[in-house]
């Protein structure tokens, strides 16, 4: 991007000002880098889509130099003292500068090591696509159902409840069962047969006539599948580990006091 005089000009003045102004406190000296500018240019570029005017760029830096105003004013009345929102944001901070000292690209051996280590944690769970027929509790949900399953039994076509979740169900797993489901409505299905409907299932809100079509059986899948995932969750593990391990070695210098007769 190529800037007009006028741009350097402006800059020039700004600086100028603050340093005749400011430069006997070094509290209040301000120095605004090219790095600063080129960044809040760039990002305001991404933002909006084309080159800042002159004007637009003016406003950058001056909303730039007041704040850092304000943030100077701020700490000498001492308000970031005892505010938990800037002592996280703080924290963030050095947490991914800590981060960014691992490199970028770990070596095809990592990563493979680490999926061996890690298999576990990329099991894909078994799944399952089905349809059902609900009967809500705030309507004797048992017989009904109960009833409905021996009708079906015969060859009769019944009616059922609407669910709020609706009637059909694709690619579930156990997890997003018991989800829908209630609390370990999963588990009915380790016994049911596909392609046959079940006996009346219970759950919070009713019962259930369930009939699977299809399961598919979990797999450990091949690391060239998941390759990328991989080569991100280590990157983000070794990224974890280097702050654990820049904590470990500050938390020595620290003492800490916590009232021993605190109640809670």
């Amino acid at each position: 991007m190529k800037y007009k005089v006028t741009i350097f000009f402006i800059i020039g003045i700004f600086l100028y000002i603050i340093d005749i102004g400011l430069n006997s406190y070094d509290d209040k000296e301000i120095y605004i880098s090219d790095q600063e500018i080129t960044s809040l240019v760039s990002a305001w570029n991404s933002r909006v889509g084309r080159n800042p005017t002159d004007d637009e760029i003016y406003r950058i830096i001056n909303n730039l130099i007041e704040e850092e105003i304000l943030y100077r004013e701020a700490l000498l009345l001492g308000l970031d003292k005892e505010d938990r929102i800037i002592k996280r944001r703080l924290a963030q901070k050095i947490s991914f500068l800590k981060e960014e000292s691992i490199p970028n690209i770990p070596t095809k051996d990592e990563i493979l090591k680490y999926y061996n280590d890690n298999t576990d944690k990329y099991f894909v769970d078994e799944t399952f696509t089905f349809t059902h027929l609900f009967y809500s509790s705030e309507n004797n949900s048992e017989e009904r159902a109960e009833n409905a399953y021996k009708d079906i039994i015969k060859g009769f076509d019944v009616n059922a409840d609407p669910f709020f979740l609706g009637k059909n169900f694709v690619n579930k797993t156990l997890i997003n069962i018991n989800s829908d489901f209630g609390k370990n409505f999963g588990d009915y299905f380790q016994n049911l047969t596909v392609n046959e409907w079940s006996e009346p299932i219970e759950s919070p809100f009713g019962h259930h006539l369930i009939y699977v079509t299809n399961k598919n059986d979990g797999y450990y899948p091949d690391i060239t599948m998941i390759y990328k995932k991989v080569e991100m969750d280590l990157l983000q593990d070794k990224r974890d580990q280097a702050v654990k391990k820049f904590i470990d070695e500050v938390k020595t210098e620290y003492k800490v006091y916590i009232n021993p007769d605190l109640q809670l």
